[in-house]
């Protein structure tokens, strides 16, 4: 496949753009091509490849599970899911999980939860709180859940039962509660991802929580993205001293094996019953035997210190050595890391490739970094040069 080449298969819906090259195999944050040439693999999946490439721990629970059962329905019982479940709720401090098969599923669940929510405290019409530039998939509830016009458009009426506010405003939060007798939920990521890496300070989100609690609604935390030790803790909500009555989680917690999970605790504990939600494929003995290894691995490596530390030293070196035109800001929380520029920036994904880095580019602006949490100081720091190089060559080329 030629370098700068578009091409489409034939027989695959072109939904999305794929960059000109086919990996073949990786090995921890490496990944390589037919050439066999080496890329260091700074987007990790988009926060989905925890352990990296090719973990020993993943590779052997998975291959263990495959080969003495991958699925059974959900109307037997599971231990390995059960064993899953007892892990979330432990690292969480909440009280049960519901496993489906992504994050928008997550959320989709999440909605659903507090739709009836409602319902049971005689509200007709439940509505959620959202916030502006928010992401939570491409579901036609989860679609409107967000706030990207972009990837909203052609897929009207939108759904109705969503306010929208700006991001971590707790004055607007109040004047929605204070207002609206209909709402029943507030459903915010703690970090916003997809909307360009914007952070939450951690004493907002338990401002947000308390104002919510007030007012009876459920607080209702996207980390899809966030979870599973990305940012530094095992969950980005213990950043702050609130818990979620609702958490959402997918990408990083299968290593790689497609899981969501959808947590709950005190009053969104026992919303669902039997019969209320549910899924063929979601939690199967595969899916959560990955899972159960990676979270074993988090645990044993102390994987968010690892984040922590290894961010902020990454944070550290892009601030220092970017502080130039073009470039408005650096930011991070662990290794969930965006540089925003003052321009659009989609083509430094294609530099970057050139170069031997895998990055992505989110909210037009931002390049985003989220490697595996395995990246060692050395690794990072390899890849910082070429991200420096070629953040630079693109401002240069981009006037």
């Amino acid at each position: 496949m030629a370098n700068g080449e578009t091409y489409f298969h034939p027989n695959l819906i072109p939904t999305h753009k794929r960059l000109p090259v086919v990996f073949t195999h990786g090995q921890g944050v490496w990944l390589f091509d037919e050439a066999n040439r080496r890329y260091l693999d700074m987007l990790a999946g988009i926060a989905v490849d925890t352990l990296g490439h090719a973990d020993p721990r993943l590779v052997a629970a998975i291959s263990d599970q495959a080969s003495r059962m991958i699925h059974v329905s959900n109307g037997f019982h599971i231990p390995v899911q059960e064993q899953l479940a007892e892990r979330l709720t432990r690292l969480s401090g909440m009280d049960k999980a519901f496993f489906c098969n992504s994050g928008a599923e997550a959320n989709e669940a999440a909605i659903k939860l507090a739709r009836l929510y409602g319902h049971r405290k005689g509200v007709d019409c439940p509505t959620i709180v959202v916030m502006d530039k928010a992401f939570h998939g491409r579901t036609l509830a989860t679609l409107w859940a967000g706030g990207n016009t972009k990837i909203q458009t052609g897929f009207g009426p939108p759904v109705d039962g969503f306010v929208r506010i700006p991001f971590g405003n707790v004055s607007a939060l109040e004047q929605a509660l204070g207002r609206d007798p209909t709402i029943v939920a507030v459903f915010m990521e703690p970090i916003q991802g997809e909307g360009g890496l914007n952070l939450l300070d951690p004493a907002v989100l338990d401002q947000i929580a308390e104002v919510t609690r007030l007012h009876g609604a459920l607080l209702m935390l996207d980390e899809v993205q966030t979870g599973v030790a990305r940012t530094g803790r095992a969950f980005a909500f213990q950043h702050s001293s609130i818990k979620p009555d609702v958490m959402t989680l997918a990408k990083g917690l299968g290593g790689g094996v497609p899981i969501g999970a959808c947590v709950v605790s005190g009053a969104a504990a026992d919303v669902f019953g039997i019969g209320s939600h549910g899924s063929t494929y979601g939690g199967n003995p595969l899916v959560c035997a990955a899972a159960n290894a990676v979270l074993a691995a988090v645990e044993a490596d102390d994987l968010p210190t690892r984040a922590r530390d290894v961010g902020d030293h990454i944070v550290s070196l892009l601030r220092a050595r970017l502080a130039i035109p073009g470039v408005r800001e650096v930011r991070g929380r662990g290794l969930m890391i965006g540089i925003e520029l003052d321009r659009p920036c989609g083509d430094i994904v294609g530099l970057a490739l050139e170069a031997g880095l895998l990055l992505s580019v989110t909210a037009e602006r931002v390049v985003r970094i989220v490697p595996p949490l395995t990246i060692s100081t050395g690794e990072a720091e390899h890849g910082v040069e070429i991200l420096i190089q070629v953040v630079t060559e693109f401002l240069r080329r981009r006037p």
